[in-house]
């Protein structure tokens, strides 16, 4: 895998801000989260990290497929990365410190890094390109 390609994905996703994370159910239903942080804790592993939602948990627990986008539609540069998951990691867990807002709504009680094993980069814009590896 390209370290230096990774590491360029990460430098995009710090300056953007944000990520998508796209999974699917073993139907192959998609379901599209949001999510902050992105590192490269190893040569070929990408690492998000978020207050995923049951639904992003409950499809990477049945299918392992995975596709994390960084994009900055400004300049309409980006990626694609499709890979694996490997693991999930708890990085932090609610105590039941805002058990008004628990009540609410079904929030997400755990942050979690997902480390994902890429298998393809991409590159991701709005302007025509091609879906071959980088």
């Amino acid at each position: 895998m390209k370290t230096e390609l990774l590491r360029k994905v990460v430098g995009l996703a710090g300056v953007v801000g944000h990520i998508f994370v796209a999974t699917a159910d073993e139907r192959g239903t998609p379901h599209v989260a949001a999510a902050g942080k992105l590192s490269s804790p190893g040569t070929d592993r990408l690492a998000v990290e978020a207050w995923f939602c049951p639904g992003t948990m409950e499809n990477l627990r049945r299918n392992k497929n995975a596709s994390v986008v960084v994009w900055d539609p400004m300049a309409d540069v980006g990626y694609q990365i499709i890979g694996e998951l490997e693991r999930i990691e708890d990085v932090a867990i609610l105590d039941g410190c805002a058990p008004e807002v628990e009540k609410k709504t079904p929030t997400p009680q755990v942050d979690r890094r997902l480390v994902v094993r890429v298998q393809k980069v991409i590159r991701f814009s709005h302007a025509p390109h091609s879906d071959l590896e980088e």
